[in-house]
C-alpha cells in the first residue's frame, strides 16, 4: 500500500475528505457512530490523522506553550523544578496545551528552537533576561508569562513567590534561638564558587537575590556574623562542595540558611561526615519544603512554598495571556505567591546559648 492520507481514509469509509477531517479536529460535528467508523477505519490503515503542522495553521493555534529554562536538562534534574512543571502541564492538561522545553542557548546550527518550533504563548522560567532564545520569543510577539524572575518584556505578565518574608523569618528563627555566626549558601551562576566577598551582595539571578536580601534585611541590624557561600547550581555536587567550604572555615557557624531543602539536605549529610549534631551542633533551614524537606533525618526547618499554586498560577496566567492576545485593553498579571517558615527538628539553640561549646 502507497502512503495513507486523508483521502485514503475517506474512500474507505465513503465520506468526504472533510469528514475524515473533522473525526480527528472537530469530533461534535459527527454522531458518535460516524466517527467511531471513521477512525476504526484509520486505524486499520495506519493513519494517524491530519499533519500536525497543517492543523495548527488552520486553527491558527499550535497546542504548545514553550518554557524558556536556562538549562533544559535542570528541568529534570531539579526537583523544584520537576514539580512546578508537572502542575503546570497537569492544569493546562484540559486545554489540549502541551509543554515544549526549550533551550536558553542558541547555536549555529539551522534550527534555533525559540524562534522555530511552533507555540501559542512561553513561559520564561529563572532565565537570563538578555538571552538570543528570549529575544526571538519577543519578536515573535508571543504572550510571555514570567516566573521566578521580574519581567523583562512590557506586557508579559509574572507569577513570583514572595520570597523576603519567607527567609526573613527563617532569619529570625535562628537569632530567636541565639544563633550569631550564621553562613548563607546561595547560587551564584557564573560567579566564583565559594566563600563570597560580601555576604550582603551574594547570590546571583532573582531568586537567590531576593532570598538574600532577605535573610540579610534581619541578619545585618541584628549584628551577626555572616558568612555567604556561592554555589553554581541548586544541584547536588555543587550543593556539597558548598556544604563542606561552610563546615570546614577556621571559623565554623552555628547554622547555615540554605537556598533550597537540597542545599540543606548536603549541609546535614556533610555535618554527619564531620561529626557534627543536626541541631545539637548545627542548625540547618531550607527553602521549598520540597518531598525531601520531610525525609532528611532529622526532618527539615525550612521555608514553604506552595509549587502547586504556582504551577497551576502559571497556567493560568498562559491561557489567559492567549486568549487577551491582540486585545489593545488587556493588562499583564502579576501573581504573587506566599511563603511561610514550617518549623521542624533540624533547628535548635545555638551551642553556646545551650551550654555546650561549638
Amino acid at each position: 500500500m502507497g502512503r495513507v492520507t486523508l483521502q485514503t481514509v475517506a474512500d474507505r469509509v465513503g465520506v468526504s475528505r472533510m469528514t475524515v477531517s473533522n473525526a480527528f479536529s472537530r469530533p461534535d460535528q459527527l454522531s458518535a457512530e460516524l466517527r467511531e467508523r471513521v477512525l476504526a477505519a484509520a486505524a486499520e490503515l495506519g493513519y494517524v490523522g491530519p499533519d500536525p503542522a497543517a492543523r495548527a495553521l488552520a486553527r491558527g493555534s499550535a497546542g504548545a506553550v514553550g518554557v524558556l529554562f536556562t538549562d533544559s536538562q535542570g528541568a529534570f534534574r531539579d526537583p523544584i523544578a520537576a514539580e512546578f512543571f508537572a502542575a503546570v502541564a497537569e492544569t493546562l492538561a484540559p486545554t489540549g496545551l502541551a509543554l515544549s522545553l526549550l533551550p536558553a542557548t542558541t547555536t549555529n546550527g539551522p534550527r534555533v528552537a525559540a524562534r522555530d518550533v511552533p507555540m501559542d504563548a512561553a513561559l520564561v522560567y529563572a532565565c537570563a533576561g538578555d538571552t538570543e532564545a528570549l529575544d526571538w520569543l519577543e519578536r515573535r510577539r508571543l504572550p510571555l508569562v514570567f516566573v521566578d524572575q521580574a519581567p523583562t518584556v512590557a506586557g508579559a505578565s509574572s507569577v513570583l513567590l514572595d520570597d523576603r518574608p519567607g527567609a526573613r523569618a527563617a532569619a529570625q528563627h535562628l537569632l530567636d534561638l541565639g544563633h550569631r555566626r550564621i553562613a548563607i549558601l546561595t547560587t551564584a551562576h557564573g560567579q566564583p564558587r565559594g566563600v563570597a566577598p560580601d555576604a550582603a551582595t551574594a547570590g546571583v539571578g532573582y531568586v537567590s537575590r531576593e532570598r538574600v536580601e532577605g535573610w540579610m534585611s534581619v541578619l545585618g541590624p541584628a549584628g551577626a556574623d555572616v558568612v555567604a557561600v556561592n554555589l553554581d547550581d541548586n544541584l547536588e555536587e555543587d550543593a556539597l562542595a558548598a556544604a563542606r567550604t561552610a563546615l570546614t572555615l577556621p571559623d565554623r557557624p552555628t547554622a547555615v540558611l540554605c537556598f533550597s531543602d537540597l542545599v540543606a539536605w548536603a549541609v546535614v549529610r556533610v555535618a554527619d561526615e564531620l561529626g557534627l549534631r543536626v541541631p545539637g551542633d548545627l542548625s540547618v533551614i531550607g527553602y521549598d519544603d520540597s518531598p525531601l524537606a520531610r525525609t532528611v533525618t532529622p526532618p527539615l526547618t525550612t521555608v514553604r512554598q506552595d509549587l502547586d499554586a504556582k504551577g497551576r498560577a502559571a497556567a493560568h496566567a498562559i491561557e489567559r495571556a492567549i486568549d487577551a492576545q491582540g486585545s489593545s485593553a488587556a493588562e499583564p498579571e502579576h501573581v504573587v505567591v506566599p511563603t511561610h517558615l514550617v518549623v521542624r527538628g533540624s533547628t535548635g539553640p545555638a551551642p553556646t546559648a545551650a551550654g555546650s561549646s561549638s
